[in-house]
């Protein structure tokens, strides 16, 4: 398949528009008309991977960590990224990351997390601002349940668990065509009173552009009425970090070491127990240290992440377990989450993990 058919959809599950400010996700090296006929996924992209892919025949290589932040001046031999760009250009491979917009999302690396220690009850630790409008439009009532189908189905309408949900409310609609209109419904210079229904949605801030081209699609008049409204409603589908309840209460310690055993840690830097049972649980994927107060303010029991500096530790204050369980570690099974959420799409596509640790920390 073409390379834009893969991107289209990883985009449309894991928007672009929710990475970071700071973020580089999505085609980093490549063409996205070219045919693709295998892909290499990994966590990061070292020049171990880009050779893993010239022997297997891969010839896109999709990894979490962009390879490109900063802008690079000259692509020759003295650091590995250029290195790495030289040697794929050569071999005609593509680079495609994925990166915060997978952590900012309900479905992404904190859920895979989640899953591995066995936590029920998910939620997103801390939401995401600014994330979700309104839509208000006024339809004829014989339109209303068509206009209602196609909002929905473009995205709209989601609460939570919930689905195709809305609002209507019915009123009368008042127009007057001028010459240069050709309405469905009335003449030119007269006016129409019409019963119409108010019809309300709430839908994620990137997909208004989907929905509205969809409303209007499906919506009889020549003009459509309708408005677009900022929420500070908070968005329990996206945002940083994850918190969830164990089935069972487990002593601190044992969990501790359930913790490294499960992720196959070198070593786990934590602070001072609290001397009962963890129960709930918060965590984030990668450097997490910024979610911290939040964990706290949930009354979670322990929080686990990495990357955090020595000072940092000392917020704990007594509140919460911190487990720093390493970077890599944290992170090691989005691989797999990639992997699978590509397959689930593309069963016949050739997909595979790769071989190769790429963590950079060793430990004696």
């Amino acid at each position: 398949m073409k390379l834009f058919q893969l991107t289209a959809y990883l985009e449309e599950r894991f928007p672009l528009n929710l990475q970071e400010d700071y973020d580089n996700s999505g085609l980093q090296l490549g063409d996205l008309s070219m045919e693709i006929t295998r892909a290499l996924v990994a966590l990061d992209c070292t020049e171990v991977i880009v050779e893993e892919a010239i022997r297997n025949g891969s010839n896109l290589i999709i990894v979490h960590h962009p390879i490109l932040f900063k802008g690079i001046k000259r692509i020759g031999v003295s650091s590995e990224i250029e290195r790495m760009l030289r040697r794929c250009i050569k071999h005609d491979i593509a680079i495609y990351a994925i990166h915060t917009n997978l952590d900012n999302h309900i479905d992404g690396v904190n859920a895979k997390i989640a899953s591995k220690l066995g936590l029920t009850k998910c939620r997103i630790l801390q939401s995401l601002p600014h994330s979700l409008l309104k839509l208000v439009v006024y339809a004829p009532l014989e339109a209303q349940e068509s206009v209602h189908e196609a909002i929905c189905s473009a995205g709209a309408g989601n609460i939570g668990n919930y689905y195709n949900c809305g609002f209507a409310a019915v009123g009368i609609g008042t127009f007057t065509p001028n010459d240069k209109a050709n309405p469905s419904i009335g003449k030119a210079h007269v006016p129409s009173n019409l019963q119409e229904a108010k019809m309300e949605y709430i839908l994620e801030k990137h997909k208004v552009n989907a929905v509205i081209s969809a409303m209007k699609e499906a919506h009889p008049y020549e003009e459509v009425a309708y408005d677009i409204i900022a929420l500070e409603n908070m968005n329990t589908q996206l945002g940083s970090g994850m918190i969830g309840e164990l089935p069972n209460p487990i002593d601190e310690m044992s969990f501790l070491t359930r913790l490294k055993q499960t992720f196959n840690c070198g070593a786990i830097r934590y602070t001072a127990l609290q001397h009962k049972p963890i129960r709930t649980v918060a965590l984030c994927g990668g450097a997490g240290s910024f979610l911290l107060p939040q964990a706290i303010q949930k009354n979670a029991d322990i929080f686990i992440s990495a990357d955090f500096k020595y000072h940092e530790f000392f917020g704990a204050e007594g509140n919460i377990v911190i487990a720093d369980i390493g970077h890599y570690e944290s992170e090691q099974f989005t691989s797999t989450l990639l992997v699978d959420i590509i397959k689930e799409k593309f069963p016949t596509f050739a997909v595979q993990l790769t071989e190769n640790n790429t963590n950079p920390i060793n430990f004696l």
